[in-house]
This record gives C-alpha cells, structure tokens and sequence, in this order.
C-alpha cells in the first residue's frame, strides 16, 4: 500500500514541488500550512512520514515547537526537518529533539528520496524490535508438514493478499498468533506495523481505551494516549480471544470495520484508519451467539474467511520437527548447549495428549534443556521428562538386553508389558490366582494360560492354606 506522507510548510510552491516529488514515487501526500492544521490531520489520521519546515511563518507553533508536540503524542512516526535558514547549530538542535534528519533548502530530490527511504525503514526495524520484545517466545513460522498444516499454509498463502478479514479458530496453545503473524507477513501491509490486542487479559473498563485511544482531557501531555487501532495504522490489527470483548465494544469495533473511522474515548472528532482487522478465538463464537455473549453482525464480518488452527493431538507428525525446532530456539535463547531426545523419550512425547498444545511442547522442552542433568553428550531419555508427561504413558522400564520399550515394535513391547504388569499383581495378592484374576478382569483359567505363555512361574498356593513349613501338624 502507498506510504503517506505529510508536508507541512507554509510556502505552498514548496509543498507543491515536494508534493510532486513524492507522487511521482508511488507516495500519498498531505499538506498543511501551519501547526494547527498539521495537528488536526495527524490526529484525524496518522502518517508513515513528516516533513517539516522548521520556520512556519504565521502558525501557533514553529517547526522546533510542533516537532515537541509530535514526539510526544506520536513518537514513532519520523520527522524530517527542511529550512532555507538554516546551519549546523540548527540541525544539531533539530536531531537532539528527536527528528530523524534535516536538509537544508534548496535540496535535490535524490537527496530528499534517500533520506525518505532511509527515515521508514528506521522506523520499520524499530517497529519490527518492539514486536519481538511483546512476543518473546513466540514462534514464527508454522513448524510441521502434517496435511492439516500444509492445508492451513496454502489457505493464508491465498488468503493473505487479499486483504479479506481472517477469523482465526483453535484451542490455546495451538499457535493463533503465529497463524495470524505469518498471514501479515505474507500480505501487501508487511511494511506495516502488527499490533495484538489480547481481550481475555484486558480488563473491560481499559479495553476501550486501548483499543481506541484516550483524548487529551487538559491535565498534561500525557493524558492522550494513541490506541492500538491507530498504532495499527497501515497494518494489521489481530484481536485475540474476541470472544472476551465486551458487547458494547463489539458493537463498537463493529462500526469501524463497517466506516474505518472511530472516536477517541473522551473524545469529538473521527479518527480515520487504514486497518486489516483479524482475530482468533478459543471459543465455539456459535454456542457464544446463541447465549447472547457474541453479536452475530460482528461474527459475519469477522468470519469472512474462517481457519481452524489444530489441536497438536491431531498433528502428531509435527512433534519431531517441533522438539527439534524448539530445542535449537530454546539453546539460543538460555545459551545451553542442545541436547538429542533418546527414541523411547521421543515416542513417549508422541504419544502424549498435549492439552496445552504447541505452547506446551515448547515449555517442556525449555525445561528440559535447563533441569535434565547429564552433559551434552548424554541423551534426554523417557525417565527423565517431567513426571506429569511420563506419567500418562506406559512405563519406559529396560528390556534385559537393555533396549528400551517405547523403542521396540509393538508386539515386544507388549509382551514386555504384559509380563512385567502381571508379575506386578500376582506378586500383589501373594500369588493368589483367583484374586488376581478377579482384579485385572480375566477368567482364571484364561490367566493361566497367559501366565504360563509368559514364563511367569506363580508357585500358586490355594485360597486360605498355609504355607508348608515342612512338619506334619503345619506348625
């Protein structure tokens, strides 16, 4: 999308060349004469980029004063400084104040170009910074080659360009956001910002605030405050948990979708956007609609293309690619060396649940790294995961050779099972066979035969006997 850039000079031959410049690159061009005006623009709709005149000849506010005004109330849209006036004090006192540049007039329009160039993506790369620092931890890329997520790939690859509005699905933990991030990469406002705005750990009497922003009330110059849906300007806005919105903001956010304008809190005057709205839920948004929770209109224009984000149940076949993925973040990040996962660890996370999903995995594999003892060369096995994963699966005790059996096909590994499971009880109920039988739910004689297939020697004594103490009374 075209790059909007405001000029503010009060020669209009200037704005008028500069204007001429900028079109004819492919940019979109504001003007204003004065502060008041460059003010009133800025805040009925941000700009990727300010053009200022230092001198502003019948204006409330000079160049150096407006440029103030303008790191504090929008301090990541850079400013450069223009004046036929000027010198090297100047331009020291013009970059000390937080402008990205200053030219001096008459300039040439490369040198205007190059610094243009230069002032976005600065403030791009800052951008994309603060996003990493909110989302540390986070993934960035969908990991695995299962079908479901090569399908779910190929939809946000079609998808993306589009600038149709995605409703993202799937329980917490099964990577949303990453979803969500990978769409706006792949889409035409990846110059832009992306901004998450979590509605279940919002509180509702600052969700509005947030989201909209905060008009100056006169106390200071930090009563406004610039919502996400203005920081989103350019970009795209993910509203995670939407089902967690308040039903008045729905109906709020509802209108922006609708006009792409909003109202500060606080505020009069409309706020115009430029906006791609996604969001993400771990909700059923039908069950929500028809308890009331969850407005239908809002539904309808947020589910124009829905994506179901699997459960990592489903996708067992990614959990390899993913312990690998997450143990080479997980070194870099702790700056511990990576450790290999033995076969039977391996199949013991495969065959796990995983009710917290994606997000689970990573944890454990973050623990692991950091409490398995061992040294590097020493491989992760099944008894060392943590005991709420180990727990759930079958025992990962050494076959007398010293294989392990979640790494053995499964008829050895059930024969191994079984008979470590059956010495186990016939051990517990003193070899009593009937007990035994009566309590894992076979047939004596069934058990029998089991038992005698396995090599288990019982030395059975009847029910109620003593033991032979090898006298004749028994004594």
């Amino acid at each position: 999308m075209a790059r909007d850039i405001l000029i503010v000079d009060d020669e209009a031959d200037i704005r008028l060349l500069i204007a001429g410049i900028l079109g004819d690159e492919g940019f979109q061009t504001r003007e204003a004469a004065d502060s008041d005006s460059a003010l009133a623009q800025l805040r009925h709709r941000r700009a990727n980029l300010i053009i200022l005149d230092i001198w502003l000849n019948n204006s409330t506010l000079d160049g150096m004063g407006l440029l103030e005004i303008l790191k504090v109330e929008f301090p990541d849209i850079p400013v450069i400084m223009i004046s036929g006036h000027g010198n090297i004090e100047t331009a020291v006192t013009a970059i000390k104040n937080g402008a990205y540049d200053f030219i001096e007039k008459p300039f040439k329009s490369d040198r205007l170009l190059l610094t243009i160039e230069r002032a976005l993506e600065a403030a791009r790369l800052r951008r994309e910074v603060e996003e990493l620092k909110q989302r540390a931890g986070a993934e960035g890329d969908l990991i695995g080659n299962s079908q479901a997520i090569g399908q779910l790939r190929l939809a946000i690859e079609r998808v993306a360009p589009t600038g149709s509005r995605v409703l993202f699905s799937g329980p917490p933990g099964s990577g949303k956001e990453v979803a969500a991030r990978l769409l706006h990469r792949r889409s035409k406002r990846v110059g832009g910002p992306f901004v998450v705005l979590n509605c279940a750990t919002m509180h509702p009497d600052r969700l509005e605030i947030e989201l909209f922003g905060q008009e100056r009330s006169g106390e200071g110059e930090g009563a406004m405050k610039i919502g996400f849906l203005e920081q989103a300007h350019g970009g795209t806005l993910l509203l995670d948990e939407v089902a967690d919105m308040p039903l008045e903001t729905q109906g709020k956010i509802l209108r922006v979708l609708q006009e792409q304008t909003f109202e500060r809190v606080g505020g009069k005057h409309r706020i115009e956007v430029d906006v791609r709205v996604i969001a993400s839920t771990a909700r059923d948004l039908q069950s929500e609609m028809t308890a009331g929770r969850f407005r239908q209109d809002l539904f309808y224009r947020l589910n124009v293309v829905p994506m179901r984000l699997p459960p990592l149940r489903e996708r067992r076949d990614d959990i390899v690619a993913l312990l690998d993925f997450f143990m080479a973040r997980a070194s870099e990040q702790t700056g511990l060396p990576a450790r290999r996962l033995a076969e039977d660890a391996v199949a013991v996370l495969q065959a796990y649940d995983w009710p917290g999903n994606v997000r689970q995995l990573r944890n454990v594999i973050d623990w692991l790294l950091i409490m398995t003892p061992g040294g590097v060369e020493e491989v992760i096995r099944a008894d060392m995961l943590p005991p709420d994963i180990g727990a759930v699966s079958i025992a990962p005790a050494s076959h007398g050779d010293g294989s392990e059996v979640m790494s053995l096909p499964l008829r050895e590994a059930r024969e191994i099972f079984e008979r470590r499971y059956l010495e186990s009880q016939v051990s517990r109920f003193g070899g009593n066979i009937s007990r035994t039988a009566n309590f894992i739910g076979m047939e004596r004689s069934a058990l029998h035969r089991k038992l005698r297939s396995l090599g288990i020697n019982t030395n059975e004594r009847p029910e109620g006997s003593r033991p032979d103490t090898g006298r004749p009374d028994g004594s």
